[in-house]
Order: C-alpha cells, then sequence, then structure tokens
C-alpha cells in the first residue's frame, strides 16, 4: 500500500460512516434501542462495540498493540447507552480516532508492523482487517434500520428498481479516475 492508496481507504470508511448516519436520520430514538430479542444487538449496542473496537485499535496505532489493556470488550454488548446524543457521541468519537490515525500516516510508517492481541500485521493488513470489520456491523445498522422504518425506507445507495437508468446515467458520462464513493459523499447530507 502506498500513501496515495490512504486516501481511497479513508473514502471508503467514510461512506459507511455516512450509512450510518443516514440511517439514524431515519430512525426515532426508540429505534436505536430496539432489539429483536434478548440475545440481539440493537443499534446504539453496536455503535458501543464499534466504538470500542476503534478506540482500542486506533488509538496510538502505530506503537501500541491494537487491544488496549484498558478495553473491555464484554462489556461493549452491554445496554450502557441511553440516549441518541451519547450513542452519536461515542459514534463520532471512534470515527474520529479512526480518521485521524489514518491521516497522520506517512510514507514512511506504511513498512511498520502492527499488533493485535500479538499479532503482527502489515499496516495494510491491519487496515484491511478494519475495512472488513466496520462495514459488516454497519450492515447490521443498516439492516435493522429498513426493518424498522418498513416501507418509508430511503435508499441509501441506487433505489431499488433504478438501476438501469443509473447505469444509463453512469455510462454517459466521460471515462475519468475517480472514486466510486465520490458522488455519495459529495451528496452526504441529501436524504
Amino acid at each position: 500500500m502506498k500513501l496515495e492508496d490512504i486516501k481511497g481507504v479513508i473514502k471508503q470508511f467514510e461512506y459507511y460512516r455516512m450509512l450510518g448516519e443516514k440511517t439514524f436520520n431515519q430512525l426515532s430514538e426508540e429505534h436505536l434501542f430496539w432489539k429483536y430479542n434478548e440475545d440481539s444487538n440493537s443499534i446504539a449496542i453496536i455503535v458501543n462495540h464499534l466504538y470500542g473496537n476503534m478506540l482500542s485499535r486506533w488509538t496510538d496505532f502505530l506503537i501500541m498493540d491494537g487491544e488496549k489493556p484498558w478495553r473491555n470488550r464484554d462489556k461493549e454488548f452491554d445496554d450502557d447507552i441511553t440516549d441518541k446524543e451519547t450513542m452519536l457521541l461515542k459514534w463520532n468519537e471512534g470515527w474520529d480516532c479512526l480518521l485521524n490515525a489514518l491521516n497522520a500516516l506517512n510514507e514512511s510508517d506504511l513498512d511498520k508492523i502492527v499488533y493485535i492481541r500479538n499479532e503482527g500485521h502489515t499496516i495494510t493488513d491491519a487496515i484491511n482487517r478494519q475495512l472488513a470489520h466496520y462495514p459488516y456491523h454497519i450492515g447490521q445498522i443498516v439492516f435493522i434500520g429498513k426493518m424498522l422504518t418498513n416501507n418509508n425506507w430511503q435508499s441509501l445507495s441506487i433505489p431499488k428498481g433504478n438501476s438501469q437508468k443509473y447505469n444509463d446515467q453512469k455510462f454517459s458520462e466521460e471515462k475519468e479516475k475517480r472514486h466510486f464513493t465520490d458522488e455519495f459523499l459529495k451528496n452526504k447530507n441529501n436524504l
């Protein structure tokens, strides 16, 4: 991985952050704490887990093990968050920690090895590990949101039945190098 590739990685993370936020915007506060059953996780619990993971993995990313001694992973799955404001504070703190760590990387950092539970990872592998983990949970958040809003759900990407129209528009444009998230992130506040 090169430093210029980190910019694309950051865009990917920002895209998934946006998907979560667009989901939150469609839900009532009550929805954020809904659980299918006692063994399932609410959106707030998933956010709490993401927060704990992000702080652990990305705080002192290059110099400390990614599983910090102060992390209590099991507690992340407790119903500790009681209001939307607290949930959003944790959400933003976790993402800010991640993005600050990635934005601070320089070319010489990319050859380093970082550890997660004493397992060595290249910078690329450590980033890819989290780039697979976080979207997995964002997908859970979106799925729960879609279930709770039922027929009122507003699509976060290409609405059902509009693929041909979307493709026609994309293929009418000139070919150019761009990141697929550019148009979504440019319009992230539009819902």
